[in-house]
């Protein structure tokens, strides 16, 4: 064969090899959009001299958070995730009645498509997943390709990890957080369980406060990076929670009380088991083992220390695989059952007593809302929610921002009436016609 009959063929080979890459990826809902720059240099630079300086940062409003959620990767360090093996595919099979069903607003009665590209949401994007295939999917204000960030959505990924290691024998939820982390004899988290740091009922008057810098929580921010730090504030947030002293305001285990600071202590105590990096006990036992898409990252401030309270940023459709591992068809997106059924079982109905609220609704692991038909949800800063519910096979997945007015209508409120009404209803009725 001469060398053009050998050039010619290698040519052909490499088209088909394109063509056949080409088919695969589409082939995973992955189809190439075209790509479009965040922004120009010059605005780019322009956003960062916006981000404040001397009070915590991320609580501006308006279209500077909305280009901060999706590019907060370009104003602070990361660290990374690593995705592994082959993507797991998610099939679309689109329900048009999520679509069409109707939204009464502010402005009239309006579908669910139409309202989210309204003026009256300010919505990035949604990803809604049904028995393991996507049934709804849109992005209003963001390309599906984008990472954007999910705050405090984040704060159940250590929380997981803790029950993973807490099945393999690792820790004991029971006993005392000094025990794993004896950094901690002398702070005020000594004598705290596990389990009341899991739940967040510490009894310790350490709550998210985002004003006052002479707060618990302030001071942490201070230590982690996430807020203005003072001259001589401790540096990083080992050394500031090894000498805390706070105050209590109910015995543990009595109240559930919203602190970051819990997530904090969750992750350090992974790092003690594990030995190595949060993000990366992260990455090895869960995110490369989901098929995600993309690699995704944590904030990290100062010294690499990942901001495991609320700093995560993935893609939409790899946060809807993660949220695939509460459900039965985790298998989609993992070879294992990372989420045993024991660990569902114990969100859904073993709470504490003690955290269950009128409604029915309790709080367990990190979890804001658990609510008796079995809808587990976990909120952040400005608009990004999961929604889980176990036994309807579901998952959501949303992003958006804050208006400078906070005129913006909220998203979870009619989003959980028509995954209630097109899943929930609907399998009520199924089931009473089949018997």
């Amino acid at each position: 064969m001469d060398m053009i009959s050998r050039l010619y063929r290698g040519l052909l080979a490499t088209f088909s090899l394109i063509g056949i890459l080409s088919n695969g990826f589409h082939a995973f809902g992955a189809e190439l959009e075209e790509f479009i720059a965040a922004a120009e240099w010059l605005e780019t630079q322009q956003r960062q001299r916006l981000v404040p300086t001397d009070n915590i940062w991320w609580t501006v409003t308006g279209e500077q958070m909305a280009w901060m959620h999706k590019n907060v990767h370009q104003l602070f360090p990361t660290v990374n995730v690593y995705r592994g093996g082959q993507v797991s595919e998610l099939k679309t099979e689109l329900d048009p009645a999520i679509a069409e069903t109707s939204v009464d607003t502010r402005n009239g009665i309006v579908s669910f498509d139409r309202f989210l590209s309204s003026d009256a949401t300010t919505t990035l994007g949604m990803v809604i997943v049904h028995k393991g295939k996507i049934v709804f999917e849109s992005y209003p204000r963001m390309k599906a390709y984008e990472k954007p960030i999910y705050w405090s959505v984040a704060k159940v990924m250590p929380a997981l990890l803790i029950r993973i290691f807490e099945e393999r024998g690792l820790v004991d939820t029971e006993e005392m957080i000094q025990h794993y982390i004896p950094e901690l004899t002398a702070s005020g988290f000594a004598g705290i369980s596990v389990r009341n740091i899991l739940d967040m009922a510490t009894g310790l008057d350490c709550q998210d406060e985002y004003t006052d810098r002479q707060s618990c929580y302030y001071q942490y921010s201070m230590a982690i990076g996430d807020g203005y730090r003072e001259e001589g504030a401790p540096d990083n947030p080992y050394d500031f929670l090894e000498n805390l002293e706070v105050a209590k305001h109910a015995d543990q285990g009595q109240q559930f009380s919203y602190s970051g600071v819990n997530t904090f202590i969750l992750a350090w105590l992974i790092e003690k088991i594990s030995g190595e990096p949060f993000q990366d006990t992260f990455t090895r036992e869960v995110w490369r083992k989901i098929g995600a898409e993309s690699d995704a990252s944590f904030l990290a401030y100062r010294y690499g220390i990942p901001l495991s309270h609320g700093g995560f940023l993935s893609n939409m459709r790899d946060m809807a695989r993660f949220g695939l591992l509460f459900t039965p068809s985790y298998s989609v997106v993992s070879e294992e059952q990372i989420v045993s059924e024991e660990t569902i079982d114990q969100l859904l109905e073993k709470p504490n007593p003690n955290l269950v609220r009128d409604d029915g609704s309790h709080n367990a692991a990190q979890w804001d809302y658990i609510d008796d038909d079995g809808f587990m949800i976990k909120g952040g800063w400005g608009g990004q929610g999961l929604i889980v519910n176990p036994r309807l096979d579901l998952v959501a997945v949303y992003t958006s921002y804050f208006k400078e007015d906070y005129s913006q209508e909220n998203l979870r409120q009619p989003l959980l009436k028509i995954l209630r009404d097109n899943y929930l209803n609907n399998e009520q009725i199924r089931s009473s016609t089949n018997q």
